[in-house]
């Protein structure tokens, strides 16, 4: 079935949509990339036009298709010890001084594929190897949380990773030859992974964290949506604890219940 060309009001109609649904602000820059993405669900259902398929989402013939659409919207570029000054702020001046009588617990709050949320496992494994510690991961994206949870990687994905963690937490893959790494089970079983909408109310059940990675993810968000964002998760993060976003971003402007420590690195009062 030949497919009719997006118009500009059924574009306007999908990012008002994304926004509803995750925050998200789609610039009009962004158009190709919705198609390019989208194209093959109008495929699937055999829709002839983008107004056609924005109806079916609009609907409730199919009730998983909107997380489609999300999984298949939402930029989830990451690596291994991406912007690594921040593994080596928590490396030389928190863990140090962290109460090994309690365990240490991290959340890597938009964990795209788990390459963050593993990274902060090895970091933690090197640095409190006798104290308890875990690390939670989360993300809007069913998919990505998928692959987080099989924590299999292409070879080409460890150059981040330093050497000592690269020989004890990654292994080869389950064939030994198909060009893919397992991160070590005595990583993944620290490592809990969930969907989380960082712009709606979360639930007081994953409990309180040390330290919150929060990290390139509020660029795709406008002012008010950052602010809700924050709201959400501080009653998450403990007195004392730090609050980590990219090194694109910033929280100025965005609350007054976190000082700053560093540029992109903040901590909530004790």
């Amino acid at each position: 079935m030949e497919q009719a060309p997006i118009t500009d009001q059924e574009f306007a109609l999908f990012q008002r949509l994304i926004y509803r649904i995750a925050g998200i602000n789609l610039a009009d820059s962004k158009k190709i990339l919705l198609v390019g993405r989208l194209q093959r669900r109008l495929r699937e259902h055999r829709l002839a036009s983008f107004g056609d398929y924005y109806r079916l989402l609009s609907s409730n013939q199919y009730p998983d298709e909107q997380q489609t659409m999300v999984d298949l919207l939402t930029t989830n570029e990451t690596y291994f010890f991406r912007e690594s000054r921040h593994f080596d702020f928590l490396r030389q001046e928190v863990l140090g001084g962290h109460d090994p009588r309690r365990r240490f617990r991290a959340w890597s709050a938009a964990s795209s594929s788990g390459e963050e949320a593993y990274s902060l496992a090895m970091l933690l494994a090197e640095a409190l190897p006798n104290h308890m510690w875990e690390v939670f991961g989360s993300d809007i994206s069913t998919q990505v949380l998928a692959k987080a949870r099989a924590a299999s990687y292409p070879l080409n994905r460890n150059e981040g990773i330093p050497d000592a963690c690269r020989r004890k937490y990654c292994l080869p893959g389950e064939r030994g030859d198909d060009g893919t790494f397992q991160i070590a089970p005595r990583i993944r079983q620290q490592v809990r992974f969930a969907q989380v909408n960082l712009t709606q109310a979360i639930s007081p059940a994953i409990g309180s964290f040390d330290v919150i990675f929060v990290r390139n993810v509020m660029i795709y968000f406008d002012t008010e949506t950052k602010r809700k964002v924050v709201a959400n998760l501080l009653p998450r993060l403990l007195p004392g604890g730090y609050f980590i976003v990219g090194h694109s971003e910033s929280l100025n402007g965005i609350t007054e219940q976190l000082s700053v420590v560093k540029p992109t690195i903040y901590r909530k009062p004790e």
